[in-house]
């Protein structure tokens, strides 16, 4: 059976279970509205259909990120673009005023309910689904305070109960262990489903997971479920054949969709996933709703992903309108919505984006060109922006302004970050109209060539304090001195730390190159010694800031060190090179 994955990292965070404590959360005074519509799936097998007061209603819809605080400013945009839904993970006392918010510009709540391992792997830790029977009991109380709370409100349109557990479990459980734990898990949703069911019979309940695989279980232990959900991205249009395959007997909806996550990408040069192009990321959701729509009778609808504003990694992956710049994706989905797009303003497109020279080796704080082909379809003027990421270098998912300097022609003039190792490159070109076309690149940053030999080049080292264990270490001086950019020294969290090499005799410098791990040297001096007692400084830095420090420095001595001061970091000093050239 096809596994279909969603994205191992959400961008909008659900509730996390501290937020679940029963009784940790009061309702606000309720406010008046009308009641509350009755929600069915009617029909019978293969031949499905959801109404909303006896009408039929197809879930055109979006999952939610914006803050509730944001919900009047945004649901009007959402419903100018035909979404009649959204998807939340979470539902608490805080949900009242996206609620009355929703309902007020005609849109439907599908009301999420968080449960461990969430997230597909596995956020939020690991329940024990066969012996916690403390969880579950705070859970379901939690859950069906919530469902008495809102069951009349017209913006809830059902209750979606868990999201991507069934996945998840597997980065808890193994084996025989796991098949028992998915069993659990989803006879224990099927309990919910039931107490739901008892408070609010006007409302369905279905359960979220992030593939196909998952329905097997639900099948077996929810019978209670009306009706089945899972999230897939590239994979969405495998969902009908595997429905058929697999014998199933309820409708589905898809809860999340849209272009290709790095999950489903080939690598780059690089070794990164490559992020599709703006383009092929519209076309994604078009695809997406095609393959959702094609399935008559059996899919009733989609919540795409995602109605973000989340200006980082996985919000330009997926996000339609990041930092408030609505994309081509923006216009995609409210294209196949059906909503009139016929007087709108769209983004430029981005047609091509290289990195002039090799991408593989960009060295550290050195000019890098990057050629930009870009047209505005509404001929209005271009202005660019670069950043940068480092998230295949510590998981960082924030973006970084790179300061460029427009050469005229698309092409775009900066100084090349001074931290090694692989960097996504974001360029935006926007419209002065709220629109914004985004292309990334990976590149490879490297320490700057130097002139000469390196002098300190495998030679003996010794240091102040070394790390002897934990994650790569023992970190060693030899590690700062091996040519490898991999290996490298790390010093004990204290101040001040020093590492020497003995160069074997009296030895003339020029240049020192210093490439620092993310525990870095704020503060330090570079010093020489003909004796390894008596030191001389060549060098003083005071506003270090860690990467990579490339610097004339003169001196004469048979031994070269350099010595800590102040630490940028609260960690010690780690060095991956410590190079002396003559």
């Amino acid at each position: 059976m096809t596994r279909i994955r969603t994205a191992p990292r959400r961008i909008a965070a659900p509730l996390t279970a501290g937020l679940l404590a029963a009784g940790a959360l009061a309702l606000p005074g309720q406010q008046a509205h009308a009641a509350g519509s009755v929600v069915k799936v009617t029909g019978a097998q293969g031949d499905w259909a959801l109404t909303v007061d006896g009408q039929p209603y197809q879930i055109k819809g979006l999952t939610w990120g914006p803050a509730i605080a944001d919900a009047d400013r945004y649901l009007p945009d959402l419903r100018s673009m035909g979404v009649n839904t959204i998807r939340t993970w979470g539902t608490d006392a805080t949900s009242h005023p996206l609620f009355d918010s929703a309902a007020a510009n005609g849109i439907k709540v599908i009301a999420g309910f968080w449960l461990q391992p969430g997230g597909g792997p596995g956020s939020g830790g690991c329940v024990n689904y066969r012996t916690d029977t403390a969880y579950k009991d705070q859970t379901t109380a939690e859950f069906t305070k919530w469902v008495s709370a809102y069951k009349d409100h017209p913006g809830v349109l059902m209750w979606n109960v868990g999201n991507e557990s069934v996945l998840g479990l597997q980065n808890c459980y193994s084996g025989d262990e796991l098949e028992q734990q998915r069993d659990a898990y989803t006879t224990f949703v099927n309990d919910i489903a039931k107490k739901i069911h008892a408070i609010d019979p006007d409302h369905p309940v279905t359960s979220t997971d992030a593939w196909t695989g998952a329905w097997p279980y639900y099948q077996k232990n929810a019978p209670d479920l009306d009706l089945y959900a899972v999230n897939s991205y590239n994979a969405v249009c495998d969902i009908k054949a595997t429905w058929e395959q697999g014998g199933y007997t309820k409708p589905y909806i898809v809860t999340e969709t849209g272009p290709a996550g790095e999950w489903e990408v080939p690598d780059d040069s690089n070794g990164v996933p490559e992020e599709p192009t703006d383009q092929a990321k519209a076309e994604g959701y078009g695809k997406a709703w095609n393959c959702v729509t094609g399935h008559k009778g059996v899919a009733l609808g989609a919540t795409m992903f995602h109605y973000g504003t989340e200006d980082d990694f996985g919000g330009v992956w997926f996000n339609l309108l990041p930092a408030g710049q609505k994309r081509l994706s923006y216009y995609a989905v409210k294209k196949a919505y059906g909503a009139d797009t016929s007087g709108d303003n769209t983004p430029p497109v981005i047609s091509s984006l290289a990195v002039e020279g090799d991408a593989a080796k960009v060295e550290a704080g050195r000019d890098l060109t990057l050629a930009v082909k870009a047209t505005d379809p509404d001929g209005d003027a271009i202005s660019y922006q670069v950043l940068g990421s480092t998230m295949y270098l510590d998981k960082d998912k924030g973006l970084i302004p790179l300061p460029a300097t427009d050469l005229g022609g698309g092409r775009l003039k900066l100084t090349a970050p001074d931290r090694p190792g692989v960097w996504k490159v974001y360029v935006k070109a926007t419209d002065g109209k709220g629109n914004v076309g985004i292309e990334t690149r990976s590149i490879r940053v490297v320490p700057p060539a130097v002139n000469g030999t390196n002098v300190a080049l495998g030679r003996p080292a010794t240091a102040s304090s070394y790390q002897t264990g934990s994650g790569d270490c023992p970190c060693t001086p030899a590690n700062a001195v091996d040519g490898k950019a991999d290996t490298r020294w790390a010093a004990d969290w204290s101040d001040p730390q020093w590492l020497q090499v003995d160069l074997g005799g009296s030895t003339s410098f020029t240049h020192v190159q210093l490439v620092w791990e993310s525990a870095y040297a704020k503060a330090y001096t570079i010093q020489t010694s003909d004796d390894g007692s008596n030191w001389r400084t060549v060098h003083e830095v005071t506003d270090g800031n860690g990467g990579v420090d490339d610097f004339d420095a003169s001196g004469t001595g048979r031994y070269v060190r350099v010595h800590g001061t102040a630490r940028g970091t609260g960690y010690g000093y780690s060095l991956y090179e410590f190079g002396v050239y003559h």
